[in-house]
């Protein structure tokens, strides 16, 4: 599938990953409604990029916010064609320390974000791809996930945010079988360490730091690299449940 003419829908849209996702579906003739919370920072990409471009303002664990953001790409641009799941959060929480036993609250909350999150944008958006007239291979549509080299090699204080990313690893397959059927493929992106906001309030140095552990190239990734994934994934038909890491090499050690 190319993106030609075609709808992506992408959580977390408006920075980071997601923003880069969005800037590579617009380049490449494509057409995006952002999924994200962050207002402002939609509205100023939505007025670079024009009317290939629409904003839902929306929480991935709300089923009518979500649905809502399916049914703008399918009543306003067209259909709905790529989903690029790329809203999370993390948190960095040892299970026993000084501060005490981790809380359910934030273990829960990281699981419903990035995990049951993905999922809902998911069954909300394969429902609306079913619908839509195969191409010449027989494709209906792609979904592609965001995970973390933490879903693999997840360090001290990650048991949240590598569960939850274990689990979208986990998902990968089984969605994929059961799409075969109505020619959706599905597929996980697993990025090591990425220049994103996340390292924003980072001095200069630590993040030279961190991308001096990855063995080639010896840097942070950056989103433009993500966003090619994305296209690799979406023009490659044979590309189907499994899982691709973007990490330079790097392993990550337990801290």
């Amino acid at each position: 599938m190319d993106f030609n003419n075609k709808v992506a829908l992408v959580s977390g849209g408006a920075s980071g990953l997601g923003e880069a996702t969005v800037r590579k579906v617009v380049a490449l003739g494509g057409k995006a409604v952002i999924l994200d919370l962050a207002e402002e920072r939609a509205a100023k990409l939505k007025e670079e990029l024009g009317d290939t471009v629409l904003f839902a303002k929306g929480d991935v664990t709300n089923e009518a916010q979500v649905q809502a953001a399916v049914d703008l790409a399918v009543n306003e641009l067209g259909g709905l064609h790529v989903v690029v799941n790329c809203a999370g959060i993390a948190i960095g929480r040892k299970v026993l320390s000084k501060k005490g036993i981790h809380d359910l609250e934030s273990f829960n909350k990281v699981l419903q974000v990035n995990l049951v999150g993905s999922f809902n944008v998911i069954r909300l958006a394969a429902a609306a791809m079913v619908n839509n007239e195969p191409n010449q291979h027989g494709e209906r549509g792609v979904i592609i996930n965001t995970a973390s080299i933490a879903a693999l090699e997840g360090q001290i204080g990650q048991a949240a945010y590598s569960a939850s990313k274990g689990g979208i690893l986990g998902m990968t397959l089984p969605l994929a079988r059961e799409f075969a059927a109505y020619g959706i493929r599905v597929m996980t992106i697993v990025p090591g360490i990425f220049e994103t906001p996340m390292f924003d309030t980072l001095p200069e140095e630590a993040k030279k730091a961190l991308g001096a552990m990855v063995p080639f190239p010896s840097r942070l990734g950056y989103p433009e690299e993500y966003a090619l994934m994305v296209q690799s994934i979406v023009e490659n038909p044979m590309l189907n449940g499994s899982y691709i890491r973007l990490d330079g090499a790097i392993r990550m050690q337990p801290k």
